[in-house]
């Protein structure tokens, strides 16, 4: 069988030749030119289409309305940041550093779905089918349903899929997927940009919600070429150190919710086991009547999350002062660090700043600011704050603290687990309403909040 042939296309300005070149005579750019199919008579995929599925254009005013139907995974957690639940047809791209659980959820993901009636296919070009079912053994996963592939050339993937015909399938890794009529490597920009494309023919075709592992390269994103990431509905990312037990998951994107969604897991023996109480998981190891730790409410998506703020403010020995954020735009801090010196008058001149966010969470909202400001003066003063009191509110240039939104949910949030008294700005006391066991505290400057929290 005569190969297909290949182009090579420069990434950078789009200039085309029929041989590989190091430097792209267009542009001047080194290694940008990738290999594409010169024509793509893709043969006819003998898949049930479902229905709606098909080539000729219709007005919008004739598509019958449907029903958004999504599937539930088992996981809540998952759930969560998906939205709701999987959508057929949707194909979701999950991306994480090696050994931070991906393989470990998406197993447990196919038991659970197929235990409910699905027709799941996990298909690993990776591990061997033995190596899965020593995996799914010790998660206590199984299913009638549950269907294993071994195989990474997307031919015989292609036959399996239209024999098995799966409501779900589990793709691991998307860089180990090969088409044998491009020449180059699997992993390659042009054999996963390929793979990926014969995989979202067959999901939007046949309705089957198809999961893709990615790997991620060493500045964390995911390897492969950019647009596998606008193809897919939604990217979902680990975050976490391997080693320790507690994994987020965040959504990057996603086309059918939210993606200011996050989900909490705890790594165990027995898999990935889901952390419905974020908030009392994230203060467990706070130290108390401790200079420089603040609680803080911050919303991420619908959910509340308290979280410890911490800072550290020493002198500095060096002519410029350090300033390092973990957790928190560094230019965000800078900014800060200039409304205390010049609204609330703290001289930090000769200071270095520390900041951390304990549990490895970012916070990108504007309401962490007081938070902020409030443990840097408690640290800066070596004054511990109140143990039972929660911070939160913007704060601008002029030391004003302004509004946040979705004040009752984080008042609600710091009730539940015994927080007495909440400092937040007064233009969010408007028409609140207050749950028992909490006492706001409305202010209006920065200034105003560091007397009341640190008298």
């Amino acid at each position: 069988m005569a190969k297909t042939k290949t182009r090579y296309v420069c990434s950078e300005c789009g200039y085309e030749a029929a041989r590989w070149l190091g430097k792209c005579p267009e542009c001047d750019s080194w290694n940008t030119m990738t290999e594409q199919l010169a024509q793509q008579n893709m043969p006819e995929v003998k898949i049930k289409r479902r229905p709606g599925v098909g080539a000729e254009a219709v007005p919008i005013n004739d598509i019958p309305d449907e029903q958004l139907t999504r599937e539930l995974t088992g996981v809540g957690e998952l759930d969560r940041v998906l939205g709701g639940g999987v959508v057929p047809g949707s194909m979701v791209l999950v991306g994480g550093d090696p050994g931070i659980g991906k393989s470990t959820l998406l197993t447990q993901v196919s038991s659970n779905m197929a235990n409910a009636g699905a027709r799941v296919l996990y298909i690993s070009g990776e591990e061997s089918a033995r190596q899965i079912k020593m995996r799914a053994k010790r998660l206590g996963a199984s299913g009638e349903h549950f269907y294993v592939l071994s195989e990474n050339d997307m031919q015989i993937i292609e036959s399996r899929m239209e024999s098995v015909e799966p409501t779900i399938m589990i793709v691991d890794s998307i860089q180990t997927m090969y088409k044998p009529e491009i020449a180059s490597a699997p992993g390659s920009v042009s054999q996963v940009r390929e793979s990926a494309s014969q995989l979202m023919r067959f999901a939007k075709m046949s309705g089957c919600a198809v999961f893709l592992v990615g790997h991620v390269t060493k500045e964390g994103s995911i390897a492969g070429p950019r647009v596998l990431e606008h193809m897919v509905d939604a990217v979902l990312y680990f975050e976490g150190d391997r080693q320790h037990q507690y994994r987020l998951l965040r959504a990057v994107k996603n086309r059918f919710g939210s993606v200011n969604e996050l989900g909490m897991f705890e790594m165990t023996g027995d898999g990935m086991m889901e952390v419905p109480n974020a908030s009392e998981v994230l203060l467990s190891e706070r130290a108390h009547e401790r200079s420089g730790s603040v609680v803080m409410c911050a919303m991420e998506g619908t959910r509340p999350l308290l979280v410890d703020v911490q800072a550290l403010v020493a002198t500095t020995v060096f002519g410029n002062p350090r300033r390092m954020a973990s957790g928190v735009d560094q230019g965000r801090l800078a900014l800060l660090l200039a409304v205390l010196e010049k609204r609330a008058g703290l001289p930090l001149y000769n200071q270095d700043v520390y900041i951390n966010i304990a549990g490895g969470l970012t916070l990108n909202e504007p309401a962490a600011d007081l938070a902020l400001c409030a443990a840097v003066a408690s640290s800066a003063k070596n004054v511990s704050l109140p143990a039972n009191c929660v911070v939160m509110g913007e704060v601008g240039l002029a030391g004003e603290v302004r509004a946040v939104a979705q004040a009752e949910r984080r008042l609600s949030e710091c009730a539940r687990l015994g927080f007495e008294h909440v400092v937040l700005p007064k233009g969010s006391m408007r028409g609140l309403k207050v749950p028992d066991g909490v006492q706001p505290h409305g202010v209006e400057t920065v200034g105003e909040a560091l007397n009341l929290l640190l008298k």
